[in-house]
């Protein structure tokens, strides 16, 4: 069995992407990852090139900036580094560059990936997450936030990767996958202000024309932290990739996690998924197949 591993990045300097420990999340499960790097106003080839894996091979690709629409972008350059990976693949593991995979999912995938091999009806894996918010220190855990995702699908040059690169789907239907319990730790969040300002005002463009940024330029600017609806206190322990780079945090960020800024609905249905684990309601990008 062999599998491959993907995902794109482009100016990862800039924005300060945890990329180099997203892709070392990967590289234990797979025998290739191909990494297409964006053109980018900054060293992010040189970081990449930097891990020194003989696993690595670099895509260079041109972002195509008039694609304004839902990050249709990011589906599209998703797709050039899917169809980048080697054919003899059975698997493909995707990973965002700003998602870490926790080392204790390495055996569930391989696991999940050897007993489902020959069985064409399993079309990929979905894995849980954890989304951290403002520090290491906390995680996101309202209903705004997906539980899981599609993070392995099956080598079948029919499915694509959908809408704005969160999920994958094949001929426009929804992927048949299995859970794995394994887990993804979404670090998208966790930067000082000034960077997530930067990074807001970036992908705002690759969703909104300039009427859109212009009309709420106001409210992207002032971003910061504090109005966020419901953290909870992480626990629990971090992928070892990214170990260094949580010794290094220089900012600090303090909140009340008992602070819940929910309307009533919403506050009733938060408890009542804290109470038994169903979201009502929830949004799936993927069928769970028995």
């Amino acid at each position: 069995m062999r599998v491959s591993g993907f995902t794109i990045v482009r100016n990862a300097v800039k924005f300060d992407y945890p990329v180099v420990e997203s892709i070392l999340s990967i590289l234990p499960l797979c025998d290739e990852v191909v990494v297409a790097v964006g053109n980018s106003e900054d060293g992010t080839r040189a970081l990449v090139e930097s891990i020194g894996s003989p696993k690595i091979r670099i895509l260079d690709t041109v972002w195509d900036d008039s694609l304004r629409r839902g990050g249709e972008v990011l589906a599209v350059e998703t797709n050039k580094a899917l169809d980048a990976i080697s054919p003899d693949s059975t698997w493909a593991v995707y990973i965002q560059a700003d998602e870490v995979l926790h080392d204790g999912s390495y055996g569930k995938l391989t696991e999940a990936m050897t007993k489902w091999e020959h069985h064409p009806e399993v079309e990929g894996f979905v894995v849980d997450y954890l989304h951290f918010y403002g520090s290491y220190d906390f995680i996101a855990d309202s209903r705004k936030w997906y539980r899981k995702e599609v993070r392995i699908i099956r080598n079948d040059r029919e499915i694509r990767s959908y809408k704005d690169a969160q999920g994958f789907r094949k001929a426009g239907r929804k992927l048949h996958v299995k859970p794995t319990g394994a887990m993804l730790c979404h670090y998208g969040w966790v930067k000082p202000p000034e960077f997530i300002r930067s990074k807001l005002q970036y992908f705002h463009t690759l969703w909104h024309d300039e009427a859109w940024m212009e009309k709420n330029k106001a409210e992207i600017e002032s971003f910061d932290y504090s109005g966020i609806d419901s953290l909870a206190l992480f626990t629990g322990t971090h992928p070892s990739a990214i170990q260094h780079r949580i010794s290094g945090k220089n900012w600090k960020f303090d909140f009340d996690p008992t602070k819940k800024r929910f309307p009533l609905q919403k506050r009733m249905l938060y408890w009542f998924e804290k109470k038994t684990g169903i979201q009502i309601g929830e949004y799936k990008n993927y069928k769970i197949v028995k």
